[in-house]
């Protein structure tokens, strides 16, 4: 029987749960889709990409988050030393953009601390801070900084102080939650919370509310296409397959529906040329509690057919957390300090898309 982090670790060090967990065997079956008209919207069938990961970037320290930002330039948080990482998607050429934020607890083997994903709206950057509070003996805000120079920065929205004051219906061990991923929408954040198990909305002054509710489903990546918001969820340990989702939701949904099912631990979620939709997979799971990572090397790039099955476009990735599509190259970010890029990554017509 798997211990739980709580059983074995003081409180200071089970903040770090199945949040932020990753996704699971490429070589797994794809869990077969929702018959539900969202999926007809989705690209329809398209050639088996069999593509190469190319290493871009090595030797930094512990990568998580990442978004495109001006200029079209990749940009990756390192939560290890509280740094924003500008990363050229051309050349690979790395340089520093921010520094000085909250950085998560050295020495641990879990990652989900610190500044786990950075955001854009026009040229200004926006971190996503967690696990560093009091409850988890830190001595930060869990929030959203906006990153106003290469060392400066102002909390705009404290969701740690929001989390205690408001609780989740589903149990918790960690008052100010555990948030996983950032994502520009109508002038303000989307934030998932993959402990607290929802998604929060938030605006630039700051106000937070629960925008929608889940069981124990640990909600990760985002995107957002016209009204339509997408999720990856990884699923409660020890993220079968079935439980690796992307489901879609609009403002004032209830409840989302699923578009596909089989992406085991899902990380992430993204949309390319043509509306096609990718998923992340982390990789096979099969860790001692929540928060460990999955095993080395078993990540995977999915791409989320028309039907609701899947194909995998890349494997054998080494615990990725997150991913951007810049034209028709997905640039994977990995727990391991490395950026990844998996060219054509969709054949044309390149499907329809959500409408």
């Amino acid at each position: 029987m798997r211990a739980r982090i709580r059983d074995v670790f003081p409180l200071a060090l089970t903040v770090l749960l199945a949040a932020v967990a990753a996704c699971g065997d490429p070589s797994s079956p794809a869990g077969s889709a929702a018959t539900d008209p969202a999926l007809l919207r989705l690209a329809g069938s398209q050639p088996q990409v069999a593509a190469a990961a190319q290493l871009l970037v090595t030797g930094l320290e512990e990568l998580q988050g990442s978004a495109v930002g001006p200029g079209g330039a990749l940009f990756v948080t390192a939560p290890l030393t509280g740094s924003i990482w500008r990363v050229d998607p051309t050349t690979g050429a790395v340089t520093l953009f921010a520094s000085g934020l909250p950085a998560r607890f050295p020495g641990l083997f879990f990652m989900g601390s610190g500044v786990v994903d950075v955001a854009f709206i026009g040229a200004t950057a926006y971190a996503l801070v967690t696990g560093v509070a009091p409850d988890m003996e830190g001595h930060d805000v869990v929030g959203i900084y906006r990153i106003d120079g290469p060392t400066s920065f102002t909390i705009i929205a404290d969701l740690g102080a929001f989390s205690v004051a408001h609780p989740p219906a589903t149990d918790f061990f960690v008052p100010t939650g555990f948030q996983y991923a950032i994502e520009p929408y109508r002038g303000g954040f989307l934030v998932t919370d993959g402990h607290h198990n929802r998604v929060l909305r938030v605006t630039l002054d700051g106000a937070i509310t629960e925008l929608i509710a889940f069981s124990d489903v640990v909600p990760t990546g985002l995107a957002v296409s016209g009204n339509s918001i997408y999720l990856a969820q990884a699923g409660p340990i020890p993220h079968l397959p079935q439980n690796g989702k992307v489901v879609t939701f609009e403002l004032g949904s209830t409840t989302a529906t699923e578009v596909a099912a089989g992406v085991r631990l899902a990380v992430d979620v993204e949309f390319g040329r043509g509306r096609t939709l990718f998923a992340l997979s982390q990789g096979f799971w099969d860790g001692p509690f929540e928060g460990t990572p999955a095993e080395p090397n078993t990540g995977a790039l999915m791409r989320v057919n028309g039907d609701g099955t899947l194909t995998t476009v890349a494997s054998g990735l080494d615990r990725p957390t997150s991913v951007e599509i810049i034209k028709n190259t997905a640039y994977i970010v990995t727990l391991g300090g490395e950026v990844w890029r998996v060219d054509n990554i969709a054949g044309p017509p390149f499907g329809q898309g959500p409408r």
